[in-house]
């Protein structure tokens, strides 16, 4: 199961877990939601892909680095372990690896946002569908007015919605999924598994309006 748990309980919790999807409840609002099933698979698409691909060697280099410098055990990096942070809404979640998430990760994410303008984030999940570090676009300090924070901080949050679920635990070479957002658009979705040591740790996405 997911181990949602106050820091007092840190120590007995560090055994690793299988995951089950949380309550939506629990969560916030879904960001999305998975829709008809995309058409065959476009030029665009192959190119996402490709950068999905670059994307997740990328985050493979540097989660297996954290292990190897001795920054955060593999023990660490794979306990599903969240914390949830105080007066937060939707909820969002520390673990036992986050610090390091956010100062490696939003360098890499950020490059493959920036690659063309109708993306529309490139992140890294676990396979729990949990943000550990943010496009910078999408990490604004927090202000406590929840509508500003909640587009405008999305980092460390445990995505509910059934898109987010499905690429995260998809062990298929790519999952490319065609998505409606809370505003109605509709964009896609492509993600990439992450394995770290031969292990399933989660997925690279990338989401983006198509051209074509």
């Amino acid at each position: 199961m997911i181990r949602i748990a106050p820091h007092k309980f840190l120590l007995a919790l560090l055994a690793a877990a299988s995951a089950l999807p949380l309550d939506a409840a629990a969560q916030g609002a879904a960001p999305s939601r998975a829709t008809d099933p995309p058409d065959a698979m476009t030029a665009q698409d192959r190119e996402m892909l490709a950068l999905a691909e670059q994307l997740a060697d990328q985050s493979t280099q540097i989660l297996a680095s954290w292990i190897t410098t001795q920054a955060i055990s593999e023990d660490r990096l794979f306990a599903r372990v969240y914390f949830p942070v105080p007066k937060t809404e939707p909820y969002k979640f520390t673990t036992l690896y986050d610090a390091v998430a956010q100062r490696d990760l939003p360098g890499p994410e950020d490059r493959a946002l920036g690659r063309s303008p109708v993306i529309q984030y490139a992140i890294l999940t676990d396979i729990n569908a949990y943000v550990p570090a943010q496009n910078t676009r999408f990490s604004e300090p927090l202000t406590g007015n929840m509508a500003q924070d909640y587009s405008g901080n999305r980092s460390k949050r445990l995505l509910g919605d059934y898109a987010s679920f499905a690429a995260a635990r998809s062990e298929a070479h790519s999952l490319l999924q065609k998505v409606r957002l809370e505003t109605g658009d509709t964009i896609y979705d492509i993600s990439v598994p992450v394995m770290v040591r031969g292990k399933h740790w989660g997925c690279v996405r990338i989401g983006y309006r198509r051209t074509e």
